[in-house]
Formats: C-alpha cells, structure tokens, sequence
C-alpha cells in the first residue's frame, strides 16, 4: 500500500482536535513534503523522522517522493507531536507495518534521533477528549505523557519508550526488516497505563480547577501561604 492513515490530534489550548495524518509515497524525483497548515517545528519532522527510522535500523524509502498531508488543512498545527504518527504513516505506506491495525488508535509523540520518544503538551487533553466518545480509542504516547492521560478513568492508554516499541506492536506476518531490528535492538519499552483510581474530591472550590488568570492566581496563592486578606 502506498497510502495510509494514521490518527493523531493537534492540540488548541485546552481542545485535542483530531488530525488525519495522510502519507502517500509515489514515484518520481525522491522528495519529503509536508502539508497541513504545519509550524516551523511540524516541518522540522522530516529530519527527526528520517534519522529516527535509520537508527532504529528501519528502513526510510529514499527513492521515492513522500508526500504527508496533515488534515484538516485550515486546522494550525504546532509542536513535534506528529513525528510519530508521521513516522508510522511512512512505515505503514511502505509495507513495513500493518495499516490495518493501526485503526482503533491515536498516536503522539516528538522522536529523538535516534529514535527515543520524548513527552508532548496535551496529553490531559486529548485523554479527555477521547473520554468523551463513543468510540473505543487507544492511546499510544510517551511514558511521561502516558502518565499524565492515564489520570482520565475509562480510556486505554500505552506508553512507549522508543519508536521499535511502537512498531513491534504493528508488524505485519511477513514484517521481516522490522523484525530484525527490533530482535538486534531488543526493545521492552511498552506498558498499559493503570487506569486511575477515584479520590475524594475537595470539601471546597479548588484553585487547580482555574484556568487561565495566572496573575490573580498568584496573587491569591501568596496571600494564602502569608494569612494574608486579599
């Protein structure tokens, strides 16, 4: 398959919008184009991508042209949050892992160059988001960002350390190239978040549930801290 889709979501303040991360790989001069509304670090992606893909011994189609499209167009996007889904669109679009079973799943991530997975903004958000809806959603993030959407009740959230404890997870039977990377790099880097417990709410309003209004925040913090009347 030369196309694929993975799912992802860009994140505007406190909204996860979703984002339809569309690669399509076709012949001609060999090229990376990224379209989508996309920031200066979305673009920067192509770099990170295609180190991250050979140092993880995995294989980037270097004789074809790529095309990504972040949908939809007019959405703004920003931060490297889409690295990873970018990553698995061209590993899904050229064979080397199942587009079929990506379905059912969102994915987010910045990648290392050497293929490490770094924590993103909005975990909480997109957690929320899923919450939600209707649908069953799984969501596969960095460790540290994992942590933070587990803290949402009744969602299914994965974490992984490195971009082969992604892949492992969609190879396909016949997924050979992958499969001896991931046997030489030995990966075990991929958990299930606990779902989290209940507690107690508060007795009383609670500055943690503001949002915004930093200065008037602080104000009243300090004068708490101090018995100070406001």
């Amino acid at each position: 398959m030369s196309l694929s889709l993975v799912r992802s979501r860009a994140l505007l303040g406190l909204i996860a919008a979703p984002v339809t991360v569309e690669v399509h790989l076709a012949n001609g001069l060999p090229s990376f184009t990224l379209v989508g509304l996309a920031d200066v670090e979305v673009k920067e992606a192509r770099e990170r991508v295609r180190s991250a893909l050979q140092n993880a011994g995995l294989e980037f189609p270097h004789n074809r042209r790529i095309t990504v499209n972040l949908a939809p167009a007019d959405l703004p996007k920003d931060s490297g949050r889409f690295d990873l889904p970018i990553a698995l669109g061209i590993l899904a679009a050229s064979g080397q892992i199942d587009a079929d079973r990506l379905a059912g799943h969102e994915f987010a991530g910045e990648l290392s160059l050497s293929g490490e997975l770094r924590p993103v903004r909005g975990a909480l958000a997109m957690a929320l988001t899923v919450h939600g809806q209707d649908a069953v959603t799984r969501l596969v993030l960095p460790m540290e960002s994992a942590r933070e959407a587990a803290l949402v009740p009744a969602i299914e959230v994965y974490g992984a350390r490195h971009l082969l404890d992604v892949v492992q997870r969609f190879l396909p039977p016949d997924g050979a190239a992958a499969q001896a990377a991931l046997a030489e790099g030995g990966t075990d880097g991929w958990s299930r978040m606990p779902a989290a417990t209940a507690t107690e709410a508060p007795a009383g309003p609670d500055l943690i549930d503001v949002k915004g209004h930093a200065a008037a925040r602080r104000v009243l913090e300090i004068s708490a801290a101090g018995a100070v009347e406001a």
